[in-house]
């Protein structure tokens, strides 16, 4: 990650590799999404960044939002902010990839869950 991107976010994440614990068999609980750098990911990082417990890190192509537990993305809150429409396929087109379980709850909430046994509900 560039010097430029990590003073953006203001955090960084990732470790070295030298400040991993491979014999750990802790889990992590973290959850996130990757998207392609846009408008519509810039406002949805922004939207999400106003939460202290989200982490936003802004590479030079894309932007991280990560998050401890689960992260929850309301479309119509994104779309209030954003000052147009916010659909949840919208936000999967812009969505590169991700980590942890995504559930669709309904057309307006879009949840990532750190944890596999908060999925159970949804199975």
């Amino acid at each position: 990650m560039s010097s430029t991107a990590r003073d953006a976010s203001n955090q960084n994440i990732f470790k070295s590799m030298a400040d991993i614990d491979l014999s750990s068999r802790e889990i992590s609980h973290q959850c996130g999404v990757t998207m392609n750098d846009s408008v519509e990911a810039r406002a949805i990082a922004e939207f999400m960044g106003e939460d202290p417990k989200v982490t936003v890190t802004h590479n030079p192509a894309t932007i991280r939002i990560d998050g401890e537990g689960k992260l929850i993305f309301k479309m119509d809150e994104i779309s209030e902010f954003l000052g147009r429409e916010m659909t949840a396929e919208i936000f999967e087109v812009n969505t590169s990839t991700h980590y942890g379980r995504m559930v669709r709850v309904d057309d307006n909430t879009v949840i990532l869950y750190g944890n596999m046994d908060d999925v159970f509900e949804y199975i």
